[in-house]
């Protein structure tokens, strides 16, 4: 016959659970104490939201098309389509030369590209997924990184076909020059910017009035057809008409890059520096807004809907 160990004399069938309980609460103590005192460096956090804010963004691009190649021939049919209207549009009307001296289609386009990046940004930004999103259980997530993806993943888009359109343009149909290309480029930006900034503005309504910022995001979409300048020359516009213009960002983003774009034109009612600000005023106003909505959103709001 075997011979019992002295411990198992020790410790009967009851006193088990005990000691194994206190053993995994020493563990666990041990465990959340050094996870609570080993400090994670700035820059290691830093990389791993860019890294997580990557991956969002790819995320982002294949959630409207399996195929990201489909989607930007997808975007870059539906921007050189609305050049092409308006480009029949003026020439039926005869409004050609209401516009600065040198390529009209590139007139157009300086204009479009802008347009179509500010409301395309807006859209996703807000669309984009909100503090009672199921990706919002996972810990790392936050609708910061989610905004980020969703502007970021635009821009791209958005920059791609600029790209495309005006190397098919130059190569295809005639040769263009762009006089500082580095500042129009700066205005498409600075565009894509307002168009983040006014969406977070929305962002930040939509879980309290969904439906105002449903219409209210539409309207001012809309709006911008007009009131985005992108169809006319302020250095030509009259008094009266440039004060229904010049409260708009993106009028002011437009005529600074047709002055960058053209070497004959040189904007004298706008400024870079109005959109910049008032971007900045608008993000730091929807960021407050968003977080003080992500303490207390709650799914219950949208359940009936």
């Amino acid at each position: 016959m075997a011979r019992r160990l002295p411990y198992a004399e020790v410790l009967t069938e009851r006193q088990v659970f005990p000691v194994i309980a206190v053993l995994g609460f020493i563990g666990f103590y041990m465990f959340e104490h050094r996870r609570m005192t080993v400090k994670t460096p700035a820059i290691t956090r830093a990389a791993g939201i860019l890294e997580l804010i990557y991956h969002s963004t790819v995320r982002q691009l294949r959630k409207n098309h399996g195929n990201p190649v489909i989607g930007l021939l997808l975007n870059i049919l539906q921007t050189a389509l609305l050049a092409i209207i308006f480009f029949v549009m003026f020439s039926i009307l005869g409004l050609r030369g209401m516009a600065i001296r040198g390529d009209f289609m590139l007139y157009l386009m300086s204009g479009i590209f802008l347009f179509m990046t500010h409301t395309k940004v807006l859209t996703a930004v807000v669309g984009s997924e909100g503090p009672t999103s199921a990706m919002m259980k996972h810990a790392p997530m936050n609708t910061v990184i989610a905004i980020s993806a969703a502007a970021l993943a635009t821009l791209y888009i958005q920059i791609l076909s600029v790209v495309v359109i005006l190397y098919i343009y130059h190569a295809a149909i005639t040769p263009i020059y762009i006089h500082n290309w580095v500042g129009a480029l700066g205005m498409l930006l600075l565009a894509w910017f307002s168009g983040v900034a006014v969406g977070m503005l929305f962002l930040a309504l939509k879980p309290w009035f969904p439906n105002f910022t449903d219409v209210g995001s539409r309207i001012y979409v809309r709006a911008n057809m007009l009131a985005s300048g992108k169809m006319f020359v302020a250095n030509q516009m009259p008094g009266y008409m440039l004060a229904m213009f010049t409260w708009n960002p993106l009028f002011h983003c437009i005529d600074q890059a047709r002055g960058y774009v053209f070497v004959n034109y040189t904007p004298h009612h706008s400024s870079p520096l109005y959109p910049l600000l008032v971007s900045l005023a608008l993000i730091m106003i929807g960021l407050l807004g968003e977080f003080y909505t992500r303490k207390r959103a709650s799914l219950s709001w949208s359940a009936g809907r």
